[in-house]
């Protein structure tokens, strides 16, 4: 089932009344989800991202604009009508009634020809805790559960009805990292086994980038950018989206290009081709740096971090926004840490640069 947002904006009234007018927590929203896609909702505390989760159900109506499921205007429908199933942060289930009959609980009511028996009921219930592998544990209450079980059991919850659409509100926020990782990887699992069209709400950029089919990433009520995750990464639109993906973050100086090349601080770091000077933001990722005695750009090295696999190098630079830089290399390579000074190469692939007053891309080559 495709979710078609068409203009979505949601203002509510300004608490502080003394301000007045109207906050506005989703501005002019409009994407095409397609029929039996994972789509992470993505962006800081406050961007809007649940508000929009919440008009897709019904839990909120828009101000302006309009929803539809397929060629369905669900706009005006209720929630209950709409064929959503929702899962929260916090899981809300029953805590007096088992496992089997919190699953089971959305079935009882069903009216009419979709009425169930209990023991029709029971099987449906059944074959949404085998979706999520929890059958063991039917007759148990929740608070004989781990907070992962719980969240399997929020998930055949909303499941057992087999929604049209499947919307996840920052599901995995309460749990640890290892259990995170586990039942992200269920939830990707789960998405393919049924082919349910699934908007997945979180501010976790990893986690959206790592089983999302597109992700949309949100600030202040406005979509910045849509598209497959390493799309995005690869080529962000703007410094928001560049810097809100990755981990860890992209390393973003103060630049200029001044004839045919590009500057930080007093080293030319990159010849490039193109005509006008002008001020820039510089971005380039962690893997963008290289190791190079040779290298044009000059940095003080901090020191050296080893990760395993990787190594992470903490350098400083006059012209860099932020503390510190971080470069990510192999662990092979040779990193003299008794010197006070350190120079890197650059891959052009992985530098970014951005107007500095708009903040939008500026294309570039080399």
């Amino acid at each position: 089932m495709k979710v078609v947002l068409d203009h979505l904006t949601k203002k509510f009234p300004n608490r502080n009344k003394k301000i007045g007018g109207y906050v506005v927590a989703v501005n002019d929203f409009t994407f095409e989800i397609p029929d039996g896609k994972l789509i992470g909702l993505l962006g800081p505390s406050g961007c809007g991202k649940s508000t929009t989760l919440n008009l897709i159900s019904g839990l909120e109506m828009p101000t302006e604009g309009r929803v539809f499921f397929g060629d369905d205007d669900v706009t005006n429908l209720p929630p209950e009508n709409r064929g959503v199933g929702l899962v929260f942060q916090n899981y809300a289930l029953y805590p007096h009634l088992t496992v089997e009959k919190n699953i089971m609980f959305p079935l009882q009511n069903f009216r009419g020809d979709q009425k169930l028996t209990k023991e029709q009921m029971k099987e449906k219930a059944l074959e949404a805790a085998k979706l999520v592998q929890i059958e063991g544990l039917m007759e148990r209450k929740p608070n004989e559960l781990s907070g992962g079980q719980q969240q399997r059991v929020a998930i055949a919850r909303a499941l057992v009805k087999r929604p049209r659409i499947l919307l996840l509100d920052e599901p995995l926020s309460n749990l640890d990292a290892r259990l995170r990782l586990q039942t992200r990887e269920e939830l990707r699992r789960i998405q393919n086994e049924t082919g349910i069209t699934t908007v997945f709400v979180t501010h976790d950029q990893e986690e959206a980038m790592s089983i999302s089919d597109i992700i949309l990433v949100m600030k202040d009520g406005v979509l910045h950018q849509a598209g497959k995750p390493q799309d995005v990464y690869d080529d962000p639109v703007n410094l928001f989206v560049a810097k809100f993906l990755g981990t860890p973050a992209i390393n973003v100086f103060k630049g200029r290009i001044r004839d045919g090349k590009l500057w930080i601080g007093n080293d030319d770091v990159l010849d490039i081709k193109r005509t006008s000077d002008c001020d820039v933001y510089v971005a380039i990722r962690p893997e963008g740096f290289i190791v190079d005695d040779n290298g044009r750009m000059n940095c003080t090295l901090i020191r050296r971090e080893v990760m395993g696999r990787d190594s992470s190098v903490v350098a400083e630079n006059g012209a860099f926004v932020g503390q510190s830089i971080r470069a990510i290399i192999s662990s092979e390579t040779q990193v003299d840490t008794s010197r006070q000074n350190i120079r890197f190469s650059l891959k052009p692939s992985k530098v970014y640069l951005f107007d500095r007053n708009t903040e939008e891309r500026i294309p570039f080559t080399v």
